[in-house]
């Protein structure tokens, strides 16, 4: 056999697997799409928002996140004061009794 007439079955097997994911997703997003007719979507961008999450799943209980966190969700929970929190502090006029000092903006 002639170079030429070798099968190559490293792209063959690449070729068929982007066929099957392109075969699933198709499925997917089809199944999707019928969901979303049944439930009666009131607009076009839940349709379509329905049918672009088709790939999410939800999450197990094994999934969950346990431990600390590394970036607080409110700046302002933070009882630590960082270089950023001082830098941007504005200082309040003193007019009256109102004000007591600088306000951070986080």
């Amino acid at each position: 056999m002639e170079k030429n007439d070798a099968i190559n079955f490293k792209t063959l097997e690449k070729e068929l697997q982007a066929a099957l994911a392109a075969d699933e997703k198709y499925k997917r997003e089809n199944a999707a799409k019928l969901r979303a007719v049944e439930q009666r979507v009131p607009s076009y961008e839940e349709f379509r928002g329905i049918v672009l999450a088709s790939h999410l799943k939800p999450l197990e209980q094994k999934d969950k996140v346990r431990g600390k966190r590394t970036v607080p969700w409110n700046c302002h929970s933070t009882r630590e004061r960082t270089f950023q929190d001082v830098a941007t502090e504005i200082p309040q006029p003193q007019s009256g009794k109102m004000s007591s000092g600088p306000v951070s903006l986080c």
